[in-house]
């Protein structure tokens, strides 16, 4: 069966819901983000953009290029609800869908021509989310993922919908800048473009193997994209609820030191874990299993993150509440819950570039050579003290669902 896969795109998502909350910002120019020369920008209105103002730009130069602009905080709870709202809406029209962030869905319409035509169906679904809701959206549709979403670019410079024919894909792709193709950063665009390799077109016509060669096995992949050719399919999305990680002693222990260093371990790994799967949580938990297998939880409501040295100090004073120093201790847990999709891997409102920096460096340690290749000091000691219990090593799943505290 031909495959019709649809990309729907919530424009300027942050600055939308914050227009909802006041319509006095209608027409303005908006920055979203930490107001502090160490800030980023996490979102930003066309209104700033036609500046040169971009997301993820420093705040400080955000304002060098956009005086005029005002500038908010940002509220990540908000945000989410919304992003839930609209994932609702989908979720009862549609037969299959992806999220893919916090405001980006796919969506395969497959086989919806024998009943109402897929055209019809994107057509209404962006109307019928933008009345339910009020935030406006573009969406682009095509037979794949990678062409879809270049399309959703497209559709946002127009009347919001665009459509590439089968058979078209390659031509459609053809005159655009290589950093149009998903998957090609700024490493990868500059090395192409010392070869000469600016335009899509070029890269279409360049032999597989070379891009072999240049790119390894990223390479390949990247070559059938500037092609039109995408074959990875629309995965249906279930919202997972928590993840978790235990930690059982080989001997009942009361070493404090030791037990906070444990602590600290599990939680940065969990964090790491969220990160990865771009994932927030707003619920912390500590786990605590006495030697006569007494057994006592205890958690906090916070609001959405992913951050070490945000979640790190929640799970200490847990522990601290729940500890009992006249008692052995032969368990420790840690489970983060309440988990909701996040286009940000950190809380761009409030943490400095610097950070942000510093979050992404680590993670790319860890992806590269292991989840604890990098950690702090005080969890160092973990290994030695105690048997894991651990959700994320071997083949494991990234995220655990429901996992039972």
């Amino acid at each position: 069966m031909d495959r019709t896969i649809l990309h729907l795109d919530l424009n300027t998502f942050f600055v939308s819901v914050e227009r909802l909350r006041e319509p006095k910002l209608n027409g303005k120019s908006l920055l979203i983000g930490a107001d502090s020369d160490r800030g980023v920008v996490a979102s930003c209105s066309y209104e700033a953009r036609a500046y040169g103002v971009r997301s993820a730009m420093p705040m400080k130069m955000a304002k060098q290029l956009c005086p005029e602009a005002i500038i908010l905080r940002g509220d990540s709870g908000a945000y989410l609800k919304k992003s839930d709202e609209v994932t609702e809406i989908i979720r009862a029209h549609v037969p299959l869908f992806e999220k893919s962030s916090v405001d980006e869905f796919y969506v395969d319409l497959s086989g919806t021509d024998k009943f109402h035509g897929s055209r019809k169906l994107a057509a209404e679904l962006r109307q019928l989310i933008i009345k339910e809701s009020g935030l406006p959206n573009s969406f682009g549709m095509s037979t794949n993922k990678t062409v879809s979403k270049v399309a959703t670019g497209e559709a946002k410079n127009g009347a919001g919908e665009w459509y590439v024919e089968r058979g078209t894909e390659k031509p459609f792709l053809a005159p655009m800048p290589i950093e149009r193709i998903p998957g090609v950063g700024e490493k990868t665009a500059h090395l192409l473009r010392s070869m000469g390799v600016a335009k899509i077109h070029t890269m279409q016509e360049l032999p597989i193997d070379l891009m072999q060669r240049l790119l390894g096995e990223h390479g390949p992949l990247l070559w059938r994209k500037a092609n039109g050719i995408d074959d990875s399919p629309v995965t249906a999305w279930h919202e997972r609820k928590s993840i978790s990680t235990e930690r059982t002693f080989e001997r009942d222990t009361i070493d404090a030191v030791k037990l906070k260093g444990m602590l600290t371990a599990m939680a940065e790994s969990l964090a790491f874990q969220l990160r990865k799967g771009q994932k927030l949580t707003s619920c912390v938990a500590v786990k605590i299993r006495y030697a006569d297998f007494n057994t006592h939880l205890k958690q906090q409501r916070i609001g959405y993150t992913a951050c070490d040295h945000i979640l790190l100090p929640i799970v200490q004073d847990l522990f601290r509440t729940l500890y009992d120093r006249r008692q052995r201790i032969r368990l420790v847990g840690v489970r983060f819950s309440h988990l909701v999709g996040g286009g940000h891997q950190m809380d761009a409102f409030t943490d400095t570039e610097e950070a942000m920096n510093l979050y992404q460096a680590m993670d790319k340690i860890r992806k590269r050579f292991g989840d604890r290749t990098v950690m702090r000091a005080a969890g160092m000691g973990a290994r030695s003290i105690g048997r894991m219990d651990d959700p994320f090593d071997g083949q494991a799943p990234v995220l655990l669902a429901n996992r039972r505290a």
